[in-house]
């Protein structure tokens, strides 16, 4: 039976559906992810198409309002996509008006509530199972964009216009593309990879070959979506709904914030008495330091004095002891 696995962490709360001790979804919500997928917020229109909304640091929405309405109009809207973060370039959120009441989305908790699946509720004193079924592996494969399989391994990369999944290895072309798919659909569904994607198999020998690929990948990737079939060149689009950042965008195009998630959840778990020293790059360590609230939530749950190092040699998260 799937389970999901859930943590509040400092700064981030994480997700995992885990069966048969694999992570087959993952989620993550950070602190200042701006406002959620339902939030309904009042709004200000800045300019045709444009609203400021009334959230921490007025952040820009996208809005299809009625002719007629002038600069300055208030206005209440419903957020139907979160703004994303992509290389080189944010999007603002879209909304829409609405006139319900403002009031905040659905959270990470309350959404994977929602679904059918049971929901353990985890803390840093108890066993790491999110760490057992593989979660900074997971991370890992991310930051990399490589993900090896039996016989071959996917490249994974998000550009403005799609998410790119090339699936690389030896062998049969026919058994590779079949391994690369239940893969490719396994990433996409774990990372919640939406909006365009395009996956490009190996060179299979005739339609009839590419055709019994088509079956897997509908097979294996959860509805709804839509695609083209493999064409001659081997390259399929997928098509999947887009509502919130991908896990790929969050951990690979804000380095900092994912790096800092990674150090105060190992902070939590340290042993040891007297002050905690958490040594990072200055990225990280500046980021942690510009949230008073994670220390003063971290000496909290620790019982300890909390002291921020920065190491211009540090690697990847840093170490907390």
């Amino acid at each position: 039976m799937a389970e999901w696995l859930y943590e509040a962490g400092i700064g981030e709360c994480r997700a995992a559906l885990v069966e048969d001790g694999v992570i087959v979804e993952a989620r993550i919500e950070r602190d200042g992810d701006g406002p959620r997928v339902g939030a309904v917020v009042a709004a200000r229109l800045v300019e045709a198409g444009k609203v400021v909304l009334d959230a921490p640091g007025d952040p820009l929405a996208t809005l299809s309002p009625p002719p007629g309405l002038s600069l300055g109009t208030r206005l209440t809207v419903e957020i139907t996509r979160m703004a994303l973060r992509e290389r080189g370039r944010d999007k603002p959120a879209r909304a829409r008006l609405s006139d319900r009441a403002v009031g905040a989305g659905p959270d990470l908790r309350a959404r994977i509530a929602a679904t059918e699946y049971p929901v353990a509720e985890l803390s840093a004193m108890g066993l790491d199972r999110l760490e057992e079924a593989g979660w900074s592996e997971l991370i890992g494969h991310i930051r990399a964009g490589h993900w090896p399989f039996a016989g071959g391994a996917l490249w994974v990369d998000t550009t403005p216009a799609m998410t790119l999944i090339d699936i690389d290895g030896d062998g049969s072309g026919l058994a590779l593309a079949r391994a690369g798919a239940a893969a490719a659909a396994h990433v996409i569904r774990c990372c919640d990879i939406g909006g365009s994607i395009g996956i490009d198999f190996p060179t299979l020998a005739g339609r009839a070959e590419r055709q019994a690929i088509d079956a897997l990948v509908d097979e294996w990737l959860p509805p709804p979506f839509e695609r083209t079939a493999i064409n001659g060149f081997g390259l399929m689009q997928i098509i999947r709904r887009r509502e919130r950042p991908s896990l790929v965008e969050q951990v690979r195009f804000d380095p900092a914030a994912t790096d800092a998630a990674l150090l105060l959840r190992q902070a939590e778990r340290a042993k040891g008495a007297g002050a905690l020293q958490l040594t990072a790059r200055p990225a990280v360590a500046d980021h942690i330091a510009a949230h008073p609230g994670w220390v003063a939530e971290l000496q909290k749950r620790t019982g300890r004095p909390v002291e921020i190092v920065r190491d211009a040699q540090a690697k990847g998260a840093g170490h907390a002891q």
